[in-house]
């Protein structure tokens, strides 16, 4: 007889990334329609790499993150709609922590870090409505260490998955955190999803939210499956989608670390997205280690866990979603499919 170890998982009960140490979190929605932005912040620095995936990205300072390049901290790190309108945002992260005294100290003053990336949901209502300075401001307003909201919240307030078969048979996207404590140290994600493909439970390979089988029914289509068997994905302009998320500890970290922590943290996408990382997706990871626990965990155990919570956040982000209606169009949310049930 083969016997098992019982072990308690650690993630029966997730938390969410403001439980790494150092890092503060804030939303920004606007009311005038469903857009807005989301800023990660790390007052007193953090070690940062980026890994971008998708074909379509929209990003700002990302190429100062590679592990031979000088700068190997970041003092924030903006997500946001509005796809590349949605990059001001970061402008006015900026000011926040300069006000707030946060930033690279040079000659002059400070001079803030701050990576950012952007995600497609201008189809969701007034197309002239998208973040700018001012809502990465207020999101800065609004961030503290609490848990984060989820769900239609921040850079997930517009966001759709599941656009395969035409955007009006998607359904409603959002932003979803987690974490894990191993040994004294932390490491959580934070990830918006504005998928073209579903999104599927990691564990149970369920789709939870996706492509419908038409406008009217809420009963998915499963587009790996349909692709599979010769149905031909609609058209979809290049950028009109996107993943983006953080992963952070509190552990120690070289930069190269992170830049591979970033990378492996896109194994929880591959888990959650199917398919993922396509032509038409800008999904981008960013990794931050603030260092705060005081040590060092290994490389093995930090990549097994980046990979997790990123799994794990997406679903919870689809999980918190709404349904919404926009422009005469309905997109149901995942809890609308349990409804059915």
């Amino acid at each position: 007889m083969t016997r098992s170890l019982s072990i308690p998982l650690a993630l029966d009960a997730p938390g969410s990334i403001t439980q790494v140490a150092g890092i503060e979190v804030g939303h920004f929605t606007d009311s005038r329609r469903p857009t807005g932005c989301t800023v990660i912040i790390a007052r007193g620095g953090a070690i940062a790499g980026v890994d971008v995936r998708g074909a379509a990205p929209g990003t700002r300072e990302t190429d100062l993150l590679h592990p031979s390049n000088l700068v190997d901290q970041v003092h924030a790190i903006t997500l946001s709609g509005g796809s590349a309108w949605g990059l001001d945002a970061a402008s006015g992260v900026m000011r926040w922590l300069e006000e707030n005294g946060v930033g690279l100290p040079v000659h002059y003053g400070l001079v803030p870090i701050v990576p950012a990336a952007v995600l497609f949901d201008l189809p969701v209502g007034d197309y002239f409505i998208r973040p700018d300075a001012a809502a990465g401001y207020a999101a800065c307003e609004g961030a503290s260490s609490a848990a984060p909201m989820e769900g239609n919240v921040g850079a997930g307030a517009g966001a759709l998955v599941g656009k395969l078969f035409g955007i009006e048979r998607a359904m409603k996207g959002g932003i979803g955190s987690a974490s894990v404590t191993i040994n004294s140290v932390t490491i959580g994600a934070i990830v918006v999803c504005n998928a073209l493909g579903d999104v599927v439970d990691s564990g149970t390979g369920q789709v939870i939210a996706g492509a419908r089988l038409s406008v009217e029914e809420l009963s998915l289509i499963d587009s790996r499956h349909a692709i599979l068997a010769g149905h031909t994905p609609r058209p979809i302009l290049a950028g009109t989608n996107t993943t983006l998320g953080v992963v952070a500890t509190d552990a120690i970290l070289t930069k190269a670390q992170a830049h591979r922590l970033a990378q492996v943290s896109h194994d929880g996408l591959a888990r959650t997205i199917n398919p993922v990382h396509t032509m038409s997706d800008g999904d981008c990871m960013f990794a931050m280690g603030t260092g705060k626990s005081g040590k060092t965990l290994g490389m093995t155990a930090l990549a097994t866990a980046a990979a997790e919570v990123t799994a794990i956040a997406v679903a919870r982000g689809i999980r918190a979603a709404r349904g919404i209606t926009q422009s005469g169009i309905f997109w149901p949310a995942a809890c609308d499919l349990k409804k059915q049930d």
